[in-house]
């Protein structure tokens, strides 16, 4: 009885201190996922009561989500969000293990160099975005006369985020640049941790610096990419701010199934459009459905990854 009793104590004792974060969870998380999942099989107006489910929202079940099939601008902003993901994840994961390889070594100033790269990342992506702008730009942008220099001109009228062939392009390099730091941290002490004894074995029986590389690097890592990977493609769905910083979605002279689709509308800046226009069980219902192909897509990733290597 004694132990039942004490037992009893410690598991209240536990969620004494679990509650503060349970409330929060609550309110802040699991509220706003289920009441945005209730938005997605109503219709909702612009004087739609949003605090209010029982006011003048129209149940109108998987409407929303069928509406999505016939949308081709939907469409788009699925095929402009991989196109993203395809250009920015492996850049992203191979800058990063480079980075790594090169700065394990005790080289002169290599803290510094560690915290430059790192640095970036740390920065708000509003900021970095509005600074590559600056640099994109076409009337006094360094990457346009860079360009120029080299004999490439035919970005000084529109620049480099106005062309609708080299917009998303241009935004990709700009995220890798900023994103590569974090994966070289993941990277730098995942290859700390391998033991040397592996790359003197690796030595003796004759293999080169590739070699140590493809067969014994790569594959001691490979939970850091299986990492990368996923979170890569939960940033893709997920991408907003740098699109509507650099953007805003265009530029807009791109055709698909007969309409004019603006050349870097991801999908969450489609989102973003959505809400902005009070379509807000539309939006709801875009949101679960991006939430549902990112899991798709993870648990792909985390095939694929354990079967490669």
């Amino acid at each position: 009885m004694k132990i039942k009793n004490r037992v009893l104590r410690e598991n209240i004792n536990s969620y004494l201190f679990l509650l503060p974060f349970l409330v929060i969870f609550l309110i802040f998380l699991a509220y706003p996922v289920i009441y945005s999942f209730i938005l997605s099989l109503h219709r909702v107006t612009p004087y739609t009561d949003l605090y209010n489910v029982f006011s003048d929202m129209k149940f109108v079940g998987l409407k929303n989500y069928l509406k999505l099939l016939n949308d081709s601008k939907f469409w788009w902003s699925l095929i402009v969000t991989f196109y993203y993901a395809i250009l920015t994840i492996p850049g992203m994961i191979i800058l990063g293990l480079l980075l790594a390889i090169f700065l394990n070594n005790k080289l002169p100033g290599v803290s510094f160099f560690r915290s430059a790269y790192f640095l970036p990342n740390v920065l708000d992506i509003l900021v970095v975005s509005l600074i590559w702008t600056l640099i994109y730009s076409p009337h006094f942008g360094v990457f346009v006369r860079f360009l120029e220099w080299i004999g490439i001109k035919g970005f000084s009228e529109k620049g480099i985020l106005g062309n609708p062939r080299t917009a998303l392009p241009g935004i990709a390099f700009a995220m890798i640049l900023k994103g590569s730091g974090f994966g070289m941290i993941l990277f730098l002490s995942a290859i700390q941790n391998i033991p040397h004894s592996v790359y003197e074995a690796a030595d003796i029986d004759g293999a080169n610096a590739w070699q140590k590389l493809i067969y014994v690097t790569i594959p001691l890592v490979k939970p850091i990419i299986l990492f990368l990977v996923i979170m890569g493609t939960i940033s893709s769905l997920n991408a907003f701010t740098e699109i509507y910083a650099m953007t805003q979605g265009g530029p807009y002279e791109v055709y698909f199934l007969g309409e004019i689709q603006g050349a870097t509308k991801v999908s969450g800046f489609y989102l973003f459009e959505n809400w902005a226009q009070m379509r807000y069980g539309y939006a709801a219902a875009i949101s679960y459905v991006l939430l549902i192909i990112t899991l798709i897509i993870s648990l792909i990733n985390a095939r694929i990854m354990r079967r490669k290597f």
